[in-house]
């Protein structure tokens, strides 16, 4: 039996992945996690929010047993993890981490060398390989480069490979740690495509970032990092109403929220108009909104 089929189920509703009252200190004594808890649900969109040294990258290292806590639990689907060989080898295919640096993950000569790595070590056949690595190079559009050296990649190309060579394991749960980092607008666009293709597939994902307009724009959940600790976990439609939990993790209100407020207050939208989740949608209702209105001009 492989060792996909003799993990746990997934549920179709409720908690996939869950870190509970985790606990972690570096060599140096400096606390990591500090009673972190948090719940993934199973096909949720998960935005970890904090600043810098807040535990983010810390938490998402226990995720598969990179890292290993001194207190607490972390499980998948319900089941605790398991830190032998064969549970860690398991943990890794079912949750995938890609880093902030592509170059963490990157080691092999050619693109498609470098995708097909996890896979390999599965022992899967080549004919299996070789369709996993043609489909995740397909799903981050670097199928025309599979043959390119990773180092002749750009930035932006580096974190796609590095992306692709975590699909190519066929992750239930896929983490990654501040993904926006070093891309330009255009490559933002692509990846939030890929990331709505993904969810829209079935992809749980928990991404860390510490950008709250990004977050509120693209999330279902938000959970707020402060300290080494999960100090709430907010629903995207109601962040309005949770300033002040915001505020205690050093964190803002959206600046669409601010914005259509101001809209509402002088009279250019109704209270009872939809939450928008960017500047964009908002700027696209004003724009219909005057497309829409009775012309004023003399006759």
């Amino acid at each position: 039996m492989n060792s996909r089929s003799a993990a746990p189920i997934p549920p179709r509703n409720g908690p996939l992945l869950e870190f509970d009252a985790l606990r972690y200190r570096y060599d140096d004594g400096t606390a990591g996690l500090d009673g972190c808890s948090l719940s993934v649900q199973s096909g949720s969109r998960n935005a970890l929010i904090g600043a810098n040294g807040s535990g983010k990258t810390t938490l998402f290292l226990h995720a598969n047993g990179l890292l290993r806590p001194e207190a607490g639990e972390v499980r998948y689907a319900g089941t605790p993890l398991d830190y032998r060989r064969a549970g860690l080898r398991a943990a890794r295919t079912h949750i995938g981490i890609v880093f902030q640096n592509p170059e963490h993950q990157l080691f092999s000569a050619n693109v498609r060398e470098d995708v097909s790595f996890g896979p390999l070590n599965l022992g899967l056949d080549t004919a299996t390989v070789s369709a996993r690595v043609d489909a995740a190079l397909a799903a981050v559009g670097m199928q025309t480069l599979a043959e390119r050296p990773v180092h002749n990649l750009s930035f932006g190309q580096k974190k796609r490979v590095a992306i692709a060579g975590v699909l190519a394991m066929q992750p239930r749960v896929l983490l990654l740690d501040e993904p926006m980092a070093g891309l330009d607008a255009r490559m933002q666009d692509d990846l939030l495509a890929l990331l709505e293709r993904l969810h829209h597939d079935g992809m749980t994902i928990l991404l860390a970032t510490h950008d709250i307009d990004f977050a509120y724009r693209w999330a279902d959940q938000i959970h707020l990092m402060a300290a080494g600790r999960c100090t709430a976990t907010l629903a995207t439609a109601s962040l309005a109403e949770h300033a002040d939990a915001l505020a205690a993790a050093g964190l803002r209100l959206p600046d669409v929220i601010h914005v259509q407020r101001a809209l509402v207050a002088h009279g250019v939208l109704p209270a009872s108009a939809p939450a928008a989740t960017c500047l964009s949608d908002l700027l696209a209702r004003l724009e219909r909104l005057r497309s829409n209105a009775p012309s004023t001009a003399s006759v």
